[in-house]
């Protein structure tokens, strides 16, 4: 009796297990053949992508202290520089720029002439640390963070890392400083909810907004358990948070619940909706720009048959099959003799499993995984091979 309980404890918990995973893709708001698109790439490092159909995509080079501006006709162009190091944009409600300004550590608005203007730069009368990110009310309150990115500890005049709201007469309140470092900021298609992301911590918090000015019941919505940061993010019209963070962008459910993960190389930062039609999602992630188109995207396959000619490029390739069971096939490509590493987490980011590290002579490789006894769900595979890292991820279905 006992052993029959057991069994059918253990198929009970595998059936909730798979149909938590099905469950959660089935709600992804990306669509399975959406194809991440490198647009721009050799920058420093890049922030506060935001888009105008007038001008196209804006977005941060924070230490190369310039705006960049992306048009899909004409490419890369330099849109403001210098720029007092800015890290976070957004337009108000005017069509101003609005920029987080790390070097002149304030908020600037930048008018369709380019003439600019300091909106906030001290708090009680103490410089602000380093403006990072901000989001606009629609009563045109600037609610905006301030952690002490790109200054030194004997610049700090607050002693505390706020977050503030900065109304629409030009007055600042502080709203909360009990975060470490407060970074990416976004606001609920309703306006009743506020989300903060916590760096360090990889923690993103919710608040709720009792008025125009106060903000209440501070609660922990999501954690992020892979080494990195939680950065910065977007809200779309469903309620569903785009967090920028370790392996790329997170969606999460309006209860923070894990939808899917967008995965990017590089170290992603941010994140805004852009288009005409607003579908397509535009990433900043270390020395590069990418774009997702949410609706309409299609897919490329690569040959698999390419294999008497050397690889131009190092390349992981999505697992084979996906979903799977119980074994997937990665297949991966070296231009040059590397040392290769490649490991298997789960959707919580724990290490699972290191099925390779070696150096490795150029060619084109292949190898099986065995899931074995593991639970459903989704897994994560990832690459290094000297300054190459990618990742790609598969669904476990028993």
């Amino acid at each position: 009796m006992i052993e029959l309980y057991r069994n059918y404890t253990y198929l009970l918990m595998s059936t909730i297990h798979l149909f938590a995973a099905v469950f959660a893709l089935a709600q992804s708001p990306v669509p399975p053949e959406a194809k991440l698109e490198r647009i721009a790439t050799g920058f420093q490092f890049v922030e506060g992508p935001v888009w105008s159909d007038k001008l196209g995509l804006l977005f941060s080079d924070i230490p190369a202290n310039t705006v960049y501006r992306w048009k899909p006709d004409s490419g890369v162009s330099i849109y403001l520089r210098p720029s007092g190091n800015s890290n976070g944009l957004a337009f108000d409600w005017k069509n101003r720029l609005l920029l987080a300004q790390h070097g002149n550590r304030r908020l600037a608005r930048r008018d369709s002439i380019g003439t600019e203007v300091s909106l906030v730069s001290h708090y009680n009368g103490k410089r602000l640390n380093s403006p990072n990110d901000l989001a606009i009310k629609s009563d045109g309150a600037i609610f905006f963070t301030d952690p002490p990115y790109g200054i030194s500890p004997n610049q700090e005049e607050l002693g505390f890392y706020g977050l503030y709201r900065l109304n629409p007469a030009g007055a600042v309140q502080l709203l909360d400083q009990s975060l470490r470092r407060p970074n990416g900021i976004a606001f609920s298609p309703t306006e009743m909810k506020l989300y903060v992301t916590d760096t360090e911590v990889r923690n993103v918090y919710s608040w709720d907004v009792i008025d125009d000015s106060l903000l209440a019941n501070k609660q922990l919505l999501a954690h992020f358990n892979p080494a990195g940061g939680a950065d910065g993010m977007k809200v779309d019209a469903q309620g569903n948070l785009f967090v920028t963070g370790p392996l790329g962008v997170w969606v999460l459910a309006p209860n923070g619940a894990v939808l899917d993960t967008i995965l990017v190389p590089g170290q992603t930062t941010n994140c805004n909706w852009g288009d005409a039609d607003r579908k397509t999602l535009y990433i900043t992630s270390g020395n590069s720009v990418y774009r997702l188109r949410i609706g309409g995207a299609t897919t490329r396959v690569s040959n698999p048959e390419q294999k008497n000619s050397a690889p131009e490029s190092f390349k992981l390739h999505p697992v084979y099959l996906n979903p799977f069971n119980p074994e997937t096939t990665l297949r991966y490509e070296l231009p040059q003799s590397e040392f290769v590493e490649i490991t298997v987490y789960d959707m919580q980011g724990k290490l699972v499993e290191t099925l390779v590290r070696q150096q490795q002579s150029a060619g084109i490789y292949s190898l099986k995984w065995r899931a074995g006894n593991r639970s459903s769900g989704l897994f994560f595979f990832r690459m290094q091979a000297g300054q190459y890292v990618n990742v790609t991820k598969g669904i476990l279905l028993k």
